[in-house]
């Protein structure tokens, strides 16, 4: 089974987010922002 299955974003970017914000304990808009500067356009509403 995989888990991102019929996920919107690719599973790097999943991961990434998910790193960051446990790694450096992160608010969800500047998660959101960190995935700007690298291409990614993704709200803070949709990481949650």
């Amino acid at each position: 089974m995989n888990p991102f299955k019929g996920r919107h974003f690719q599973r790097d970017i999943i991961l990434w987010a998910v790193r960051w914000y446990c790694k450096y304990g992160i608010s969800y808009r500047e998660l959101q922002e960190m995935l700007a500067e690298r291409g990614v356009n993704v709200d803070h509403s949709t990481i949650y």
